[in-house]
């Protein structure tokens, strides 16, 4: 149903930061349609480093992880919801938790997916439930706007470039020499069956270095990251440097300086994408058609699909089918993508 010009819309995608990115091409087409809407979103506190101070959110509220299993907390966030006096929600995640905060808010109207994309209580919880069609999850989501009569166009991100974290940025790239051209590496994923093996890397940076006279730099959060990328450095034959510590700010800084970006399946990866920096991701248990890097200027390299039926079943996986992926395979994605072609060898084999 169309709304009027002024409207007030709640999106709830409350994790994780990576399909929080692929959602803000909704935001961003909500706001090209209604310019003078007030566009609000809620999230946890991880999304919420990128989603603040995006130029088409006026309003951000962020809730803590477990706010589901806590009395308190339901009436505190329902409070501040139903403040906002929302009259239409778009539930692109379509979970309980997500679809929990659309019925708190009172909103008259609450969109969200049918089965198979809407799970749990949420094809209860909302009134208006879509059959996506389309398989990436950015298009998909672009969908539900065909229920406010919204034509979206071309995807935009809008991400804008923090203050704080630019001269973090500059200074690294300055201090590391890495001039005008590097790659980033990404060895860190959410799940073990989307980790790619640290000595491929270390054998990728070695390669690039050597044959295309290109730096690295290896990106990392957090202890078990740390060891990855330092072993990456080892086995990278000097020509990988260690990036510091970095907010997703800070990373996002850097990713718009990298001529390129290599990692998984995992925020890092679309966050390079949303800057507009060329990526080429690692593909094991997800299907690049369906979360890909957005956009037909990257390139994707998977040996093999290695399917479970649910996400619970994939995220305790082994990484058998990311072994699989060769370093020289994955070289030659990367050169295409540096010389502006495509790398049918390197694409998905899935």
């Amino acid at each position: 149903m169309p709304l009027d010009g002024s409207p007030r819309i709640l999106i709830t995608r409350t994790s994780a930061v990576g399909d929080c990115i692929l959602t803000l091409p909704m935001l961003c087409a909500l706001r090209k349609h209604y310019p003078q809407a007030m566009l609000a979103w809620v999230t946890e506190p991880g999304p919420a480093q990128i989603l603040g101070e995006h130029p088409d959110l006026d309003q951000l509220l962020v809730i803590s992880k477990g706010w589901l299993k806590s009395p308190a907390e339901i009436r505190r966030i329902g409070r501040e919801l139903r403040e906002l006096r929302i009259d239409t929600v778009l539930d692109p995640q379509s979970l309980t938790k997500s679809a929990a905060l659309g019925w708190l808010s009172g909103a008259a109207q609450r969109i969200g997916f049918a089965r198979p994309r809407g799970r749990e209580l949420s094809i209860w919880l909302n009134r208006d439930c879509h059959v996506a069609t389309a398989s990436h999850i950015v298009d998909a989501q672009l969908e539900l706007l065909q229920q406010l009569d919204v034509k979206p166009g071309t995807a935009r991100f809008r991400l804008p470039a923090w203050p704080e974290a630019e001269p973090v940025a500059e200074q690294f790239v300055r201090r590391a020499h890495l001039g005008v051209g590097f790659v980033v590496l990404n060895p860190g994923a959410g799940w073990e069956s989307r980790v790619w093996p640290a000595e491929s890397y270390g054998r990728l940076a070695r390669q690039l270095g050597e044959e295309l006279n290109l730096p690295t730099a290896v990106v990392w959060s957090g202890a078990a990251e740390r060891a990855a990328a330092e072993r990456i450095q080892e086995k990278s034959g000097g020509h990988a440097v260690l990036a510091p510590s970095t907010t997703l700010r800070e990373l996002a800084a850097i990713l718009r300086r990298a001529q390129l970006f290599v990692g998984s399946d995992t925020g890092p990866l679309h966050l390079a994408s949303a800057v507009g920096t060329r990526c080429v991701g690692l593909y094991g248990t997800t299907h690049p058609d369906a979360s890909g890097p957005y956009g037909n200027q990257h390139e994707v390299v998977q040996a093999y699909y290695q399917q479970y039926p649910t996400s619970r079943e994939q995220r305790r996986a082994t990484n058998d089918a990311m072994q699989a992926i060769t370093p020289g395979r994955v070289f030659q994605a990367c050169h295409a993508q540096l010389q502006g072609t495509s790398s049918t060898a390197a694409s998905s084999a899935a």
